[in-house]
């Protein structure tokens, strides 16, 4: 067995690993749940976020990265060699090349970290891409020619936004507003419309079946269960797309701005080619309803979301150790 070269999404709100030739291999939610008591960690994934908000008090569900940075280092490095292990099956003899990707605004410190975690967790090469670069390639991109794409990447803790040529960035800002940000969004309006105090995976729940950030023709309607902040009671109430569009306002609006400053700031070439090719949305909070014509509408440019949003930039991840290897060879 040769070594692997595999690509490995970090992201705020899960993880994505791709292995060359295999494609996307594992998708787990970035959650790791451990005991206080003994340090112990007691699960990883996708049955740890099932135990979010619904812990006893020695064993606590965190998410180890905060806005797209390592907020726990130990945990997760724990977490990589885990997922790394899971993906590869344990038969490998040599380690695996890894490229991780990080957004485009992370310090120098943050990139170590991230690269260190990778080095701890079994990797032989480690290559670090931003997120912008690794969702161009993702959605079929070609970012070798010389002219200008632009792309939108909401995750779960930041939204990269970029404009590239030749293979790199030419101008880009990342912001930590996102997809989890979509989510507290809607715990806030619930408490201060409905006094109702609801948690963080039911606000993702209503995120997904009916939030919208742009009006629609037709309403669509679902029934929130939560707490009564006044009677302190179970209580269910009727919550419509409409609402939510109300409640993702603020934190659309902050998008559409990065979106226009960055727009401000690209060279009036590329700009041309951005009007004529349109921008491209990316992420899993891309897949927001009315986001596409919300961004349309506040730029003039076509908007469109790239084909399978949640795994662009984890293909684009592994396809980068390809386009890398592909340049040394010319």
């Amino acid at each position: 067995m040769l070594g692997t070269d595999i690509g490995i999404d970090l992201g705020t709100a899960s993880i994505l690993v791709y292995i060359k030739g295999k494609g996307v291999v594992l998708k787990e939610p970035s959650v790791v749940a451990f005991d206080r008591d003994t340090n112990k960690i007691k699960a990883i994934g996708e049955e740890a976020r099932l135990m979010l908000g619904r812990t006893p008090g020695n064993i606590v569900a965190v998410r180890p990265l905060r806005q797209g940075v390592i907020s726990d280092y130990t945990v997760t490095e724990k977490m990589l060699k885990y997922f790394i292990q899971k993906a590869l099956g344990k038969k490998t003899f040599r380690k695996p090349r890894i490229s991780v990707c990080v957004p485009s605004g992370v310090t120098e410190v943050e990139k170590k970290a991230v690269e260190d975690a990778t080095y701890q967790a079994g990797a032989r090469e480690v290559s670090i891409i931003e997120e912008p670069i690794a969702a161009a390639i993702g959605a079929g991109i070609d970012i070798s020619r010389p002219c200008g794409n632009m792309i939108v990447d909401i995750g779960g803790g930041t939204s990269d936004i970029a404009v590239i040529s030749l293979g790199g960035t030419v101008v880009s800002t990342s912001i930590k507003i996102a997809g989890d940000d979509f989510d507290e969004a809607i715990v806030r309006y619930m408490r201060k419309k409905h006094n109702l105090l609801i948690g963080e995976r039911t606000a993702e729940d209503i995120k997904i079946k009916i939030g919208s950030a742009y009006r629609r023709a037709e309403v669509d309607s679902m029934d929130v269960r939560g707490r009564n902040l006044v009677t302190g009671l179970p209580k269910t109430v009727t919550v419509t797309s409409e609402e939510t569009e109300e409640a993702l306002k603020e934190t659309t609006a902050q998008i559409v701005e990065a979106v226009h400053s960055v727009l401000e700031k690209t060279p009036p070439e590329l700009a041309a080619d951005v009007a004529d090719r349109g921008i491209v949305l990316t992420g899993g909070g891309s897949l927001l309803r009315g986001l596409e014509e919300l961004i349309e509408e506040k730029t003039g440019i076509n908007t469109m979301t790239a084909e399978d949003p949640m795994t662009a930039v984890a293909i684009g991840t592994g396809k980068f150790v390809e386009f890398l290897s592909g340049k040394r060879d010319n």
